[in-house]
């Protein structure tokens, strides 16, 4: 996987501009500064780890159970 590129999330903020985004706001999730947020990189990352993990050994989550 290629490591974001702040113009790439800026191209898709723009296109899915339902959120009127603020360059502070996409360079935090670039280049977390303020350990606040995760960043948008550290999250494709886990994403990826994921995506290559066979999910056929991985055992059925609980089931929620509903508080009385």
């Amino acid at each position: 996987m290629k490591k974001l590129q702040k113009e790439t999330l800026t191209n898709l903020c723009d296109q899915l501009a339902s959120h009127p985004w603020h360059d502070e706001e996409i360079e935090e999730l670039v280049h977390p500064k303020l350990g606040i947020i995760t960043g948008f990189q550290e999250l494709l990352d886990q994403l990826e780890v994921l995506r290559k993990t066979d999910l056929g050994h991985t055992p059925p989550a609980m089931s929620v159970q509903k508080g009385n």
